[in-house]
């Protein structure tokens, strides 16, 4: 995808809501397009995070492993992220797995060409990192009761 329309994409991404079109045209230049038929997974829970991902088209399903099979947790459409946190070398491996429900079209940036263009545009970069980084103190908060019950359980062996 020419870098204007992955800029374009970018910018109905909420992680981009401050980026002038300079920085969208720069994060866009490593971006790389992705097309999955329906049911095909984009990423396992445990496989190692090495990229970011934005929605052009399309749904994915969000769903966690249990003992027994999946349980969906949501569904993601046009504009929305997943896997923000391999941009910043913290995720290790992925924590859900991701999977298409239908064709759908992404953009994906992925942590290597993430990692190599923080020493050409590094206020672009520290820009992104820093919106991934406030997207996750936001659903710690909005998640904080179900966090402290779980810390909780853990502590009194639940």
């Amino acid at each position: 995808m020419p870098v204007r329309g992955a800029a374009l994409v970018l910018s109905k991404c909420s992680l981009f809501k401050d980026f002038s079109e300079t920085g969208l045209a720069i994060v866009a230049s490593i971006a790389v397009d992705r097309s999955l038929p329906s049911g095909t997974p984009l990423f396992v829970e445990g496989m190692e995070a090495d990229a970011f991902f934005i929605v052009k088209s399309g749904t994915v399903k969000v769903a966690l492993k249990t003992e027994t099979d999946e349980q969906t947790i949501g569904f993601l459409g046009e504009g929305e992220a997943l896997g923000q946190l391999a941009l910043l070398g913290a995720a290790g491996s992925r924590l859900v797995t991701a999977t298409a429900e239908g064709p759908t079209e992404l953009l994906e940036i992925r942590q290597r060409d993430f990692v190599r263009l923080q020493g050409q545009k590094p206020q672009a970069c520290l820009k992104l990192m820093m919106a991934v980084a406030a997207q996750v103190g936001e659903l710690l908060g909005e998640n904080r009761e179900l966090l402290k019950s779980a810390a909780l359980g853990r502590l009194k062996g639940e």
